[in-house]
């Protein structure tokens, strides 16, 4: 009697899963392994480029009760004309289990580089926004946050 292809053996489906689950543990570790800095998050990201700050407004507040839900707003100060504008904003937060926690992309069109989002934050840590600029410098900046109950877990 032939074998039924339709349903996977406990197995297979054991061994697919398992594969799954430590190929999503170990993927974000592997791609910032090095970054546990943030000139070295730079590097990383938009190779040997030197980052200015100043041009960011990253608004985090200080102390929040509960890291399940955290409001930020990023702002990045440019006259978005067709020449000089934010190509991209990128969001970190290195302590968290994945890092990257927001990536937007901007164009002239937009108007101005501004986002508001919440976040998910495990415990008290720096987060990073770093701006990509049209003429491809980068702009940095990081804000410090109290988090009282994780919510990464």
């Amino acid at each position: 009697m032939a074998a039924d292809t339709r349903f996977l053996s406990r197995r297979t489906f054991a061994i697919g899963a398992g594969c799954t689950l430590l190929a999503a543990a170990i993927a974000p570790q592997l791609a910032l392994a090095h970054a546990d800095r943030l000139g070295d998050l730079v590097n990383l990201l938009f190779g040997d480029e030197t980052f200015k700050e100043g041009a960011i407004k990253l608004d985090v507040p200080p102390m929040v009760e509960n890291g399940v839900v955290v409001p930020i707003s990023v702002e990045v100060e440019s006259p978005m004309t067709e020449t000089d504008y934010v190509k991209s904003v990128h969001l970190y937060a290195l302590d968290n289990p994945v890092p990257q926690i927001g990536a937007y992309n901007f164009t002239p069109a937009n108007g101005r580089a501004a986002i508001s989002t919440r976040v998910r934050l495990a415990k008290s840590q720096d987060v990073i926004a770093v701006a990509e600029m049209s003429d491809g410098s980068v702009q940095v900046a990081k804000a410090p946050i109290s988090i009282m109950i994780g919510g990464c877990g």
